[in-house]
Parts: C-alpha cells; structure tokens; sequence
C-alpha cells in the first residue's frame, strides 16, 4: 500500500486548472506532480519529462500493450497517459495530484477506489468559450470541439468526489 494520497483534478480546456494547480502546488510543497505521457508536440517552453513525456504514437501504443499506464485517452487527435510506474513511485514518497480529463480520472478511481477525484468547473459555458477565444492560440474548429467536450464534461462532474466552481474557491480549499 502506498503511502501517499491521489488527488485527480479535471476540468475543461481553458477553465484554469493549471493556474489553481501552481498555486495549490506553490503553498503546498509537500505534493508531487504526475507527470502524463502524450503524443502532442511540446509547446514552446515545454520540457521533456517536466511538463510531459513527449512520445511517439508508435512508442505510445507499445506503452498501452505493455500495460504501462494507469489510464490513457485519446483527445483531440493525440493520446495522454499517466505511467503507472511513475506514478507509484511518487506515492510511495507522498501525496501526488494528477491532472487529466474524465475519461482517465474515471479509470482512476476504478483502479485506485481511494483517488479523490476534484472537478473545476468554468462560472459558464460561455464564459469558458471567452477564455478560449482570448487566448488566440485555438482555432474555431477546435473551440467548437472544446465546447463541445466542456458540455460532457460538465455533465460527468457529478461523479466526483468534489466540484469547485471558481477558482479562488479552489485554492481556499485546498491551500
């Protein structure tokens, strides 16, 4: 049994979840970071191994017939995973948070039934398709999916443990 607790965070493309994850993982120096395996190409300033594995979907299908991860989806035409070793590995230390869409939290907490699966969600629909225009990094076609997604996700929100609506809500809680 591991030592560490398993928080799992999800929420739509563009609702905050890495601004609430910097700051919870800035006042709490005690959790670890799980690091996720994709196939998308790094992003400017991404690091190898810090940000995620970068792999090829060729490596990542061996990953999946090797029983490699602990989850894994495809999403928005590449594949994200969490490895399971790392992932063991970083429990036995402590208390480790993931980061990953519903689809793998749900196959978390199927695996590990002691993960605390945390939703957050946008104010609304609408506002989070603002945040995703500001950004003018997206193009329509992928809003439109993102949207698309964000409303499903929504709905799955009701199969977590916890469901944080705003931000700053978030860190007061978990802080």
């Amino acid at each position: 049994m591991s030592k560490g607790r398993l928080f799992v965070f999800s929420g739509a493309s563009g609702v905050g979840k890495s601004t609430v994850l910097f700051h919870v993982m800035d006042k709490r120096h005690d959790l670890q970071f799980s690091v996720s395996a994709t196939t998308r190409a790094p992003r400017p300033g991404e690091k190898d191994g810090v940000n995620y594995y970068f792999v090829s979907k060729d490596e990542f299908r061996q990953m999946i017939s090797d029983d490699a991860f602990v989850e894994y989806d495809a999403h928005m035409g590449n594949f994200y995973g969490t490895p399971r070793k790392q992932l063991e590995e970083k429990l036995e230390k402590g208390d480790v948070i993931l980061d990953i869409e519903p689809v793998g939290a749900f196959a978390v907490k199927k695996a590990r039934p002691d993960a605390i699966l945390v939703f957050i969600a946008p104010p609304s629909l609408e506002e989070l398709e603002r945040r995703l225009r500001s950004r003018g990094d997206t193009g329509e076609k992928q809003i439109v999916m993102r949207l698309e997604r964000a409303s499903w996700e929504m709905e799955q929100s009701k199969r977590y443990d916890y469901v944080v609506s705003r931000a700053v809500m978030a860190l007061d809680a978990l802080v």
